[in-house]
């Protein structure tokens, strides 16, 4: 068994998630991958479990949230359906 580096649970079906920098993690659950991992909108301050827009290097978590922090104003969409050319 392996023990949730969140919350401690010591859990028959824990996971390893591994990210892009090389780094593993161990956890028991989504929500605990989630608590640990995901981003937080720069405006309004929810964890990013989307698709989320990031501008400028920044993460937001939709592209609403984006346009009121950034001057790029109404070239920033959201990525849902987007294909890159």
């Amino acid at each position: 068994m392996a023990t949730c580096e969140v919350c401690g649970n010591d859990y028959w079906m824990a996971f390893e998630v591994r990210t892009v920098s090389g780094d593993v993690h161990t956890f028991d659950s989504f929500e605990c991958a989630a608590h640990k991992l995901a981003p937080i909108c720069e405006h309004c301050q929810v964890k990013i479990i989307g698709h989320g827009v990031e501008v400028g290097g920044r993460f937001f978590c939709c592209a609403h949230c984006a346009r009121a922090v950034e001057s790029l104003g109404a070239e920033i969409r959201d990525a849902v359906g987007a294909r890159p050319a």
